[in-house]
């Protein structure tokens, strides 16, 4: 027994006859292409409607040599910046008929796999690379790609590449100016060895420099996850018990760094204000109220894919630099 319409599944001759049109014309439509007179493109939309016909992508794929792709490549599924990051791309890509896949650079190179030859393999038209892998894997990529976000992987690797990324130098400032300004002067920073935290890592320093004060920098070599956050502060804590207000290189950091709080018997911001980054649905929970930059992901997403789109659009155009200015979200872990 078999259940479900077996009906021949509708072709574009089909959606040309229906119409009245040429294949070819369908085809144009179907690729929107803007010389197609309004009554002949709304026939052709009646008819796909009525018959239901939905495009083989793989056919597009190969009259057009593109396959609507996209292969995004990011640093760990458990950032939760990532989320907004893809939504932003997401709300510019869907509409263009562009499917999104995406990658773990960690999990894939626990499995021993370079996630690039992956996407290349499925012939991705482009690649937003919101990750640091290491120069050689990405050195050569035969198709358009858009660094979102800092990256430390200087020009020698990706000379042709698009960039959008936050202004994460001026967010460190940000984040340390708004602690000076309610009169904290011991100010440490839990850092890590991202190209994102070491930009952030500068403007803190920058602002303690030109305030006269020290810098107390821990957790340079470490991941910027929860866990290594917890790690930094208990040794911040232990070195440095003076200290009454901690800038945090992004909100996992800034959990972790609440922990070690907790387990000393502190509190924030009564004990040791907390500034997260990343302006992450961690940060707007109430139980951590926690006062975080925003670096505006969704925006460098959208702005990400939009820049990608054009490049499709003009190859050969000069390398696009640009950076989305983030603002700081004050939370209860600075001010009670």
């Amino acid at each position: 027994m078999t259940t479900g319409d077996n009906r021949a599944r509708p072709t574009i001759y089909d959606v040309a006859r229906h119409a009245g049109v040429s294949k070819s014309l369908v085809s144009l439509v179907l690729r929107g292409e803007p010389h197609v007179s309004e009554p002949r493109r709304r026939a052709v939309q009646d008819a796909i409607d009525a018959l239901g016909y939905r495009p083989s992508r793989a056919a597009s794929a190969l009259a057009s040599q593109r396959t609507r792709s996209v292969g995004v490549l990011i640093d760990d599924f458990h950032n939760p910046w990532f989320v907004e990051l893809l939504a932003g791309l997401r709300s510019v890509l869907d509409p263009a008929g562009y499917t999104v896949t995406v990658a773990d650079l960690q999990l894939e190179a626990a499995s021993g796999r370079n996630p690039v030859d992956g996407f290349l393999a499925q012939h991705a038209d482009a690649l937003v690379l919101a990750a640091e892998p290491a120069p050689e894997l990405v050195r050569d990529i035969p198709i358009p790609v858009v660094v979102a976000g800092v990256r430390e992987l200087g020009p020698s690797a990706l000379p042709r590449a698009d960039v959008v990324a936050g202004d994460d130098e001026h967010g460190g400032e940000l984040a340390t100016r708004h602690l000076l300004d309610l009169g904290h002067h011991a100010i440490a920073h839990i850092s890590g060895r991202s190209g994102p935290a070491a930009h952030r890592r500068r403007g803190y320093e920058r602002v303690m420099r030109e305030a006269g004060l020290e810098a107390v920098v821990v957790g340079s070599t470490l991941e910027t996850t929860e866990a290594e956050g917890y790690a930094a502060a208990q040794e911040l804590l232990a070195s440095a018990p003076s200290v009454t207000a901690i800038v945090a290189s992004n909100d996992l950091m800034a959990v972790g760094a609440f922990a070690a709080l907790r387990e000393r018997g502190l509190s924030a911001p009564a004990d040791v204000a907390v500034v997260g980054y990343d302006n992450s649905p961690l940060a707007g929970y109430r139980y951590l109220a926690l006062t975080s930059v925003d670096p505006h992901s969704r925006e460098i997403g959208a702005e990400a894919a939009r820049t990608l789109l054009a490049r499709l659009e003009n190859p050969e155009a000069p390398p696009r630099r640009a950076l989305i200015d983030p603002t700081l979200v004050v939370r209860g872990s600075t001010a009670e």
